[in-house]
C-alpha cells in the first residue's frame, strides 16, 4: 500500500533564523512555527532606553510643534510613549496633528498608545513595499510650506540618530522644517564565540536567514569574517537589503513583500 506522503516534513526540517530584537520577534516566529519551520530565535540588535527625563521633556516641546511626526518603527512609538508616561498630553497633541509612519505594526502601536486612527497615516495595504516613497504617495498632499515635521527615530550605538534620509530629504525640497529626535538606542549584539560558531553551522545546515533590517546583517557579517556567505541563504523584506547581501557575497536572496504570508513564501522559494 502507498504511504501518502506528508510535504509539511520537508518544511519542518527547514531551518529558519529569525534576526530581530527580541521584542519584535515574537509575532514572526510565531506564524513561521505554525507554518512547520523550525524558527531560530537570534537576535542581532539589542533597543534599550535613550530619553532621559530632560531629554524627553525636550522631545515633548518639539512634538507640540510639529503638525506631524514620522514614526520610523513600532518601537519608536513604544520607547517614545514609555518616556513621555507621566505626560499623557503628548497623546492629545494627535487631535489635529497626523502621525505618519510605513506598517501596520507601527500604526497598531500608535493606536495602542491612544493615537486615533484617523489621525495616522501609512501606505496603502497594497502597496508593493512599505517603506517611506510609498508613504510620501499618501502624505504629499497635506505638506504645506512652512510646517515642522518631527522624525521620531533610534540612535545607533554612537548615539547619533540613525536611519534612511530619503523622506526627510522630499521634506526639505518642499521647504518643509524637519527635526529627528532618538527614542531609543540600538546596538549589534556582540556574538560570543560559540555563536559565531553556531552561525557557520547554520550556513553548512541550509538555514534560511530572515532579516528585517541592514543594520542586523551589517552586524552578523561584520563579526563572522570566516563564514561562507556565498552559501548562505537570506530572505529580506526590502530590496535594498537584498542588494546589501548581494554585495556582502550572500549566496541566495530573497526578497519578501510586506505581510507574514509573503514572508512564508519567500522562505519556502529558498527552502
Amino acid at each position: 500500500m502507498a504511504v501518502p506522503i506528508d510535504s509539511s516534513r520537508h518544511k519542518a526540517m527547514t531551518q529558519v533564523v529569525v534576526t530581530r530584537p527580541e521584542q519584535d520577534a515574537s509575532a514572526w516566529v510565531k506564524s513561521l512555527n505554525e507554518a512547520g519551520f523550525k524558527t531560530i530565535r537570534f537576535p542581532l540588535l539589542e533597543l534599550s532606553e535613550f530619553l532621559t527625563a530632560q531629554t524627553a521633556l525636550d522631545a515633548l516641546v518639539l512634538l507640540k510643534r510639529s503638525q506631524a511626526v514620522m514614526f520610523v518603527s513600532a518601537n519608536a512609538v513604544r520607547f517614545l510613549a514609555h518616556a513621555l508616561r507621566h505626560q499623557p498630553d503628548w497623546v492629545e497633541h494627535f487631535q489635529m496633528a497626523r502621525a505618519w509612519c510605513t506598517g501596520p505594526g507601527t500604526a497598531a502601536a500608535l493606536a495602542q498608545s491612544g493615537i486615533p486612527a484617523g489621525q495616522i497615516d501609512q501606505p496603502a495595504s497594497q502597496s508593493r513595499q512599505l517603506d517611506s516613497e510609498a508613504l510620501w504617495d499618501v502624505v504629499a498632499s497635506q505638506v504645506v510650506h512652512g510646517m515642522h515635521v518631527l522624525f521620531v527615530r533610534g540612535a545607533d550605538e554612537s548615539g547619533a540618530t540613525a536611519g534612511r534620509d530619503w523622506l526627510a530629504l522630499e521634506l526639505e525640497k518642499a521647504h518643509i522644517k524637519v527635526s529627528a529626535i532618538a527614542a531609543y538606542q540600538r546596538t549589534p549584539t556582540q556574538l560570543t564565540e560559540a555563536q559565531k560558531v553556531q552561525v557557520q553551522q547554520f550556513i553548512a545546515d541550509g538555514a534560511i536567514w530572515v532579516f528585517s533590517s541592514s543594520a542586523a546583517l551589517q552586524a552578523l557579517v561584520t563579526q563572522c569574517p570566516l563564514a561562507n556567505w556565498s552559501m548562505a541563504k537570506a530572505t529580506v523584506t526590502h530590496p535594498r537589503m537584498a542588494d546589501l547581501a548581494q554585495k556582502m557575497g550572500w549566496g541566495a536572496v530573497a526578497i519578501a513583500p510586506p505581510g507574514l504570508s509573503s514572508l512564508q513564501a519567500s522562505i519556502k522559494s529558498l527552502a
